[in-house]
């Protein structure tokens, strides 16, 4: 007997919700991503993307990919450590660092490796990894392969951090480790509390800017940079997939720091590195972000005006502030119907279910793009409302509205 495939057998939770025919993943898209997609020959309007401001499809972020390609060649072959570091490389972590005001910054292939290989190589087995309990995979996965101590605190929750420093040694590393923006449910973290605590229990901080560059702050720095912050945070992480319409990551922070993760960070020492093509696509998108902050201002009054909508029509969409809008159904079958109708009249949008969330949290994500028209985000808005109100989510907020 095959005990491996004897056990996973027994997993048929997606065989289920296919034989339902709600199952809302891997939908194959045969078009550029953009505000409208194509996925089975239909076109549909994608509410579902990272890519904030909207330049995965910008003629000198295709260029500079194209122009890389033919110098550099399609891939690395090998690891930042020994034959994979490009010019290009060094040139954007330079970049990096001098937007954020840092000594230096390294990239990293994929954003999971920056915290991955961050947050487990840091900190000796005497020291601590305080995380809010909604941080990204990960952090979790991050901490999970470190010999700290890790301490969790509840979402958001400042005296629950406190009581977690407290119990710390004070002698020993104190490392917090938090997103900037939570990504499922669109809150900003407390920062300004975050680095008061730190000043008082001399503990330091990483922050996971992935989904708070080019949304927050000065030219798109982040929430960091957003409360007038970022020189107090030690580390600030940052992906490429995200607004920078590339693929891979960046820790910017103190040269020291930077220098032993160079040296120690497996997941940065036994990766290949960046391809020439993702390096300098986000590098070009990067200059983008800062030269066009027409972008931000666009993605700022869409989401201004969706979240207004949404709550005059009676959504529950927690305490959200930014361009990701988390639509609480707490069903998780309810969660997987809905997504599949709105698929079905044109919108395109993301289910979040257990075990990502709570069963009593399950949720769809809406999330805006910079390159989004109002009448596209008014189109939503009304198929969202008809398929909520079908389904028994909205109906006391539909009688408030008729």
């Amino acid at each position: 007997m095959n005990l491996l495939v004897d056990k996973l057998s027994k997993y048929d939770a997606p065989q289920k919700v296919k034989a339902a025919g709600i199952y809302p993943y891997f939908r194959v898209i045969q078009s550029d991503q953009d505000t409208e997609v194509v996925i089975n020959g239909k076109k549909v309007l994608m509410f579902g993307s990272n890519a904030y401001l909207g330049l995965t499809n910008h003629p000198k972020v295709k260029e500079a990919a194209i122009a890389a390609t033919k110098k550099y060649g399609t891939g690395m072959a090998g690891s930042r450590f020994l034959n994979g570091t490009l010019d290009i490389h060094l040139e954007l972590e330079k970049k990096i660092a001098n937007f954020l005001g840092k000594d230096d910054a390294i990239t990293y292939s994929t954003g999971f490796q920056v915290n991955l290989g961050v947050v487990s190589s840091l900190t000796g087995r005497e020291d601590y990894i305080l995380w809010d309990e909604l941080d990204h995979a990960s952090i979790i996965e991050g901490h999970r392969l470190s010999f700290s101590q890790k301490l969790k605190f509840r979402h958001n929750d400042m005296v629950s951090l406190e009581k977690q420093l407290q119990k710390c040694e004070p002698d020993k590393i104190k490392l917090i480790v938090v997103d900037s923006v939570f990504s499922m449910e669109g809150d900003i973290a407390n920062i300004p509390e975050i680095v008061r605590l730190a000043r008082k229990y001399n503990a330091n901080i990483m922050v996971d800017e992935a989904h708070g560059l080019g949304i927050l702050g000065r030219q798109g720095r982040g929430a960091t940079d957003h409360f007038g912050l970022l020189p107090e945070v030690d580390l600030v992480m940052g992906t490429f997939s995200k607004s920078l319409a590339s693929i891979g990551g960046f820790i910017a922070g103190s040269e020291s720091v930077i220098n032993y993760l160079r040296h120690n960070s497996r997941p940065y020492i036994f990766s290949a590195s960046n391809t020439p093509a993702a390096t300098a696509a986000a590098s070009a998108a990067f200059d983008i972000m800062v030269s066009e902050p027409e972008r931000i201002e666009h993605l700022w009054k869409l989401t201004e005006y969706a979240l207004q909508r949404f709550k005059e029509r009676g959504f529950e969409i927690g305490n959200t502030s930014t361009p990701i809008i988390p639509l609480y159904i707490r069903d998780n079958d309810k969660t997987f119907a809905i997504t599949t109708k709105l698929f079905e009249e044109g919108v395109f949008v993301n289910p979040v279910v257990s075990p990502a969330v709570s069963s009593n949290d399950t949720l769809i994500r809406f999330s805006l793009m910079a390159t989004h028209t109002f009448d596209q985000l008014d189109y939503a808005l009304d198929k969202i409302d008809k398929c909520f109100r079908k389904a028994g989510v909205l109906r006391m907020a539909s009688q408030a509205v008729s």
